[in-house]
């Protein structure tokens, strides 16, 4: 962070992504993260998919992380911005464990979903905690393709867009 000639990071909240769906979120977390930028950059990496309609040039690069070291230092930014909203977490929701995991599908996190149901933090849209609730309420999984969403490499609390200039 220290080289990057400007950095920005969006927290998007577990809730917006219940409601208007993780991609959805996304999109609007990148666009939100290039116009905090305190420099305009000249082009746009982004990692996966195209953001359309961004006023500067963006190319959309499949596994971005792992050929352009700008999208990589956003993904770790990311990462490690997640990680410590999971840690702060922690002490209001100390049965779940999030100082450990930081809201991964580990299998001591799914137990604490499973014999707490989830807290207000916990995206109700993603398969894992979807299955957990209606197995609490004595319901089967959902069917494939029904109301669920899949993550990877993404926390249960908040997801973060992310965008470094560099």
């Amino acid at each position: 962070m220290a080289h990057a000639l400007a950095w920005y990071v969006v927290v998007i909240p577990s809730g917006d992504i219940d409601a208007l769906g993780l991609h959805v979120c996304n999109v609007t977390g990148m666009r939100r993260a290039l116009a905090g930028l305190a420099i305009r950059p000249g082009y746009v990496l982004t990692d996966g998919f195209p953001v359309r309609g961004l006023a500067v040039p963006a190319l959309a690069m499949w596994k971005g992380d792992e050929v352009a070291a700008c999208v990589a230092a956003a993904s770790i930014v990311a990462k490690v911005t997640r990680d410590r909203i999971m840690r702060g977490l922690h002490p209001q929701y100390p049965q779940y464990g999030f100082a450990w995991h930081k809201g991964y599908s580990t299998p001591s996190h799914m137990a604490a979903l499973a014999e707490h149901g989830p807290c207000p933090e916990h995206r109700r849209s993603f398969a894992n905690v979807t299955g957990v609730v209606r197995a609490r309420a004595g319901l089967p999984p959902p069917a494939v393709g029904q109301g669920q969403a899949v993550a990877v490499g993404q926390g249960q609390a908040g997801e973060e867009a992310e965008l470094s200039y560099g």
